[in-house]
């Protein structure tokens, strides 16, 4: 039964439905790749889907628009991929499960997707609407643009005609954004020494937090799960001889850890003091977030005695060390435009396994040198860890173009539709603009989309009023010819 039959746009809304009903995290891209793809097919649209699953569609110019310049709308099929801890669904086989309150739309127990299923979604019902005027339509649908913009870094662009860009993938409405900082995804190891030892095990669990997207959150100072592990593990290896036996944290290095949960091996002599120094700390980060995450909590298991294979307690001192070390969070603000961040990094993921500490990294920044400056930090503190460095995925940032025929026509037609001027922005999150902008010469692009919140998080929302506005306005957009 559908959700969003009732809604309008009905044609917006039905396609955004059914995307939500194909399994479409970040390198699980192929069904979606072949909706999108059948979807052409059964239209009669010229589709291109390349080895790695991305999508060009191309839609002819309605009559009367062929002296118009062409139009690329651009946005990207994979979606982050989470859900919370006692929810059963499996993102990489199932659907969600999308529900309204109100004009919100939501998943239960998961993310929703609205970055970037609404995007796509607004694609096709423009290449399925008879009775749109448009200039020709050059739709750019990529893949894993959440774990490295992969898709805009392969796929080939010289099919394409036009020279201006719709981005799709953006949250805020009323926003339209220029510029984007650049960015990477920084991969550390750490080996240690591990051995059979007996003790108490305890299971400790750092969680309540809020997350969000390290790009267009990270301003906001949210606890990091992650890192919050690495202070309380530096505590307990201050006072008493701990043992690593397992941790875990985070689910993307772009999301905001919410949850870090570990299991640490103490003696039976030290479970009291151990519990005072949780205690402690839990009180200390209860009141430092406070404002920020009123939900934080510090939980923990009940002691089990026995024989368990752990780190041992130097190599345990060294990771906390190396936790307590690292930078994370905002790193610089803009010089040159008050209240943007200018560099940044979030420690996204955190895992013991297979004998190493594994730490992932987003970097981001808006000034390439700085960026670099920044892995080099990290690769710094790691290698007096002990440990080793990657970088992947680097993509450049998308640098703000002084003369733009289609930001002109975007704010003039917004004006005339609402008798205000929209905002003109830079954002620190990263887009494919960047990457695009490299393969299309003198690329004129603008990004914009409805009202999200709590993006790459369970709490992800999409407003139902903002995805109308959203939709009315593209329509326009493409409808009104260049003077």
């Amino acid at each position: 039964m559908s959700v969003l039959s009732n809604l309008e746009p009905e044609s917006v809304f039905g396609f955004f439905e059914e995307i939500t009903k194909i399994p479409h995290g970040s390198g699980n891209v192929g069904q979606i790749s072949d909706y999108l793809a059948e979807f052409a097919e059964k239209r009669g649209i010229r589709c291109i889907q390349d080895s790695l699953k991305n999508i060009i569609m191309i839609k002819e110019a309605a009559p009367g628009y062929e002296k118009e310049p062409a139009v690329i709308l651009q946005g990207h099929m994979d979606m982050v991929a989470v859900k919370k801890p006692d929810c059963d669904i499996d993102m990489k086989t199932e659907g969600l499960k999308i529900g309204v309150s109100g004009d919100l739309i939501y998943a239960e127990g998961t993310s929703l997707g609205g970055d970037d299923g609404i995007a796509v979604a607004y694609i096709l019902a423009l290449f399925d609407s008879d009775t749109i005027r448009h200039p020709r339509l050059e739709a750019v649908i990529t893949v894993d643009e959440e774990v490295g913009m992969d898709g805009a870094r392969g796929i080939d662009l010289s099919v394409l005609t036009g020279s201006r860009m719709i981005n799709l993938d953006s949250e805020e409405e009323g926003i339209f954004l220029t510029s984007c900082a650049g960015g990477a995804r920084v991969h550390c190891s750490l080996a240690v020494t591990g051995s059979q030892r007996e003790g108490m095990a305890v299971e400790v669990t750092l969680g309540g937090l809020q997350g969000g997207h390290s790009g267009g959150e990270i301003h906001k100072e949210r606890g990091n799960s992650n890192m919050l592990f690495g202070r309380l593990l530096g505590r307990l290896t201050e006072k008493l001889p701990v043992c690593l036996v397992e941790a875990e944290g985070g689910l993307a290095d772009n999301a905001i850890p919410r949850q870090t949960r570990g299991v640490l091996l103490v003696r039976e002599a030290d479970t009291a003091q151990f519990n005072e120094i949780l205690k402690a700390v839990e009180t200390e980060l209860q009141g430092e977030l406070a404002s920020r995450d009123p939900g934080f909590f510090l939980e923990t298991g009940g002691f089990m005695p026995g024989t368990y294979t752990c780190v041992m307690e130097e190599d345990t001192k060294r990771l906390a060390a190396f936790l307590t070390a690292l930078p994370n969070g905002v790193q610089a603000m803009s010089a040159d435009m008050p209240g943007l961040v200018e560099t940044s990094l979030n420690l996204g993921i955190l895992r013991y396994e297979g004998g190493k500490l594994l730490a992932e990294f987003a970097v981001r920044s808006s000034v390439e040198s700085a960026k670099y400056a920044l892995i080099d930090r990290v690769a710094a503190v790691t290698r007096l860890a002990g440990g080793l460095s990657s970088s992947t995925g680097d993509y450049p940032g998308w640098k703000y173009r002084k003369n733009s025929p289609l930001r002109d026509k975007m704010v003039s037609v917004y004006e005339e539709m609402y008798g205000t001027s929209p905002r003109v922005e830079a954002i620190h999150a990263g887009l494919e603009c960047g990457i695009l902008g490299s393969k299309i010469p003198d690329l004129d692009c603008v990004s914009l989309g409805p009202d999200m919140s709590g993006i790459h998080t369970t709490e992800e929302t999409l407003s139902i009023a903002s995805v109308r506005r959203v939709w009315e306005y593209l329509v326009r957009l493409l409808e009104r010819k260049d003077d």
